[in-house]
This record gives structure tokens, C-alpha cells and sequence, in this order.
């Protein structure tokens, strides 16, 4: 691999990672069109800028939630974040090989049609039947934060996007765009934190990053830089907005995505 290749999947997976429009289903929409098929351990160790690029965005209201456990004995917010990301975090670390090696987790052909089924429904969000209002992430029922977990689950398919499907799980539970967008950011960070620590831990992952070294660094150093400029961008963006200019825009790039298979 290339630097230039590290750089558009480094790109793509910043900026797509947290904006609600599938990273993986542009990472593979990005290898299908102009490279080929990278290395799954490539894309699993870039995951680490975006990471970092969260804790960065989010360390003061982190700092928040550990000192209301610690100081305060006020566990619902940390409780409703570990209720939401366990369902996906375990079947994803259940199934990664089976999900890494299979033809319809890598097909082009799925990535068009979960971006244009997900962009139907953000478009169409604002008019579906959602519980009733809460405030925040900590005034989520375990039942409520569970569904969102549930939800995510399908984000393992390329082209749902994580953070589209607990942004609209979270909205369906009651929260508001702004904070469902906080909560899907925050209930991610153990999955990803978890993503991180197997790569370290792997004897193959730490065979793979020694000698692909600098493609690595250069893929992390583009992730994080552009994913914290993204994850910023959407939380001042859904202050005041919805999620449909996302859905039309999932719903035009899977019809490109479409043309282009029919007349290869």
C-alpha cells in the first residue's frame, strides 16, 4: 500500500466515521472503484485516529461522566452507554472473522442498498412515531438504551453507518437530534476502545502494523484530523438540522453506485 492509498482510506474513514453516511460502505465503495481490496486489518487499525479524535472532542464531557460515578454515585448515563454498546460489541467480537470473510459484508452490492434503505428512513425520520421526549442520554430507561443497542447490531453490515443507526435509534427513544448525536458518540467509545485493544493483543494485528508501519501512521494521523473536524461539524449541525440532507445524500450516491454496476 501506498501513502496516497492511506490517504483517501484515512480521509474516508474521518470523515465518514462520525457523519452518518457509512464509513465502511464508503471504504468499500472507495477499494472497489480505485484500489482493489486493501487489507481488513488496514481498516481495523485506522480505526484508531477516529477513536482518539472522539476522546479528544469528548474528554471534558468524559471527565463529566467519571466523576459522576466516582464522586457522586450517579451511574445511569455509564449504565445506559454500557447497555447500548454491548449487544453490537459482542457479536461483533464474536463474528469479526466470519463478518471479514464473507462476500456479503464486502459486496458492493450491499453497500447500495443499506445506504439507500437507511437514507429512505432519514428522510422520512421526522414523521416516524417516536416514544416519549427526554432530556439526555441519562434519562434513557435500560430499556430504551438496549434498543439502541439492538439497533446498532446492523451497523455491522457496510453501508448502515454506526452512528446512523443509533442517531435514528436514539431519536426513535425520544431524544432530541443533538443529544441522541452525543449519545450514539459516547456508547461508541467502548466498542471502539475494545476494536483497539484486540488489534494490540493480536499476534497477526501486531505482525500486520509492524510491517505496514507507515502506511498505518499515515492512515491514522488523516482519520483523526479530519475525524475530529467531522464530528464537530455534525454536532453544530444538528443543533438545527435533521438528518435528511444525509439520507438524500445516501440515497444519490447508491443510485450512482447503482448505475455504475449495471453499465461496467
Amino acid at each position: 500500500m501506498d501513502s496516497i492509498e492511506a490517504i483517501i482510506l484515512g480521509l474516508l474513514q474521518g470523515l465518514t466515521e462520525f457523519i452518518p453516511v457509512s464509513s465502511s460502505g464508503h471504504l468499500v465503495i472507495g477499494q472497489y472503484f480505485f484500489y482493489g481490496s486493501s487489507s481488513h486489518l488496514f481498516l481495523e487499525w485506522i480505526n484508531i485516529g477516529t477513536f482518539l479524535a472522539l476522546l479528544i472532542y469528548f474528554r471534558q464531557r468524559i471527565i463529566a461522566i467519571l466523576r459522576d460515578v466516582v464522586r457522586k454515585r450517579n451511574y445511569r448515563l455509564a449504565r445506559n452507554i454500557l447497555v447500548t454498546s454491548l449487544p453490537a460489541g459482542l457479536i461483533g467480537f464474536l463474528s469479526a472473522d466470519f463478518i471479514a470473510s464473507t462476500y456479503f459484508f464486502n459486496s458492493i452490492s450491499t453497500v447500495a442498498i443499506t445506504l439507500a434503505l437507511v437514507g429512505a428512513i432519514m428522510v422520512a425520520l421526522n414523521r416516524l412515531p417516536s416514544a416519549s421526549p427526554v432530556e439526555g442520554g441519562d434519562q434513557l430507561t435500560v430499556r430504551r438504551a438496549l434498543v439502541i443497542g439492538v439497533l446498532q447490531i446492523f451497523a455491522l453490515i457496510p453501508g448502515v453507518s454506526r452512528s446512523g443507526s443509533t442517531i435514528i435509534a436514539g431519536r426513535l427513544m425520544g431524544l432530541s437530534n443533538e443529544n441522541a448525536a452525543e449519545y450514539s458518540f459516547l456508547a461508541s467509545l467502548p466498542i471502539m476502545g475494545g476494536v483497539t485493544l484486540k488489534l494490540l493483543m493480536g499476534s497477526e494485528e501486531r505482525g500486520y502494523l509492524l510491517a505496514h508501519l507507515e502506511p498505518v501512521i499515515i492512515g491514522n494521523l488523516v482519520a483523526f484530523i479530519s475525524g475530529l473536524l467531522a464530528v464537530g461539524f455534525l454536532m453544530r449541525y444538528l443543533n438545527t438540522h435533521s438528518l435528511a440532507v444525509f439520507g438524500w445524500y445516501r440515497i444519490g450516491l447508491a443510485a450512482v453506485v447503482a448505475v455504475v454496476l449495471l453499465i461496467q
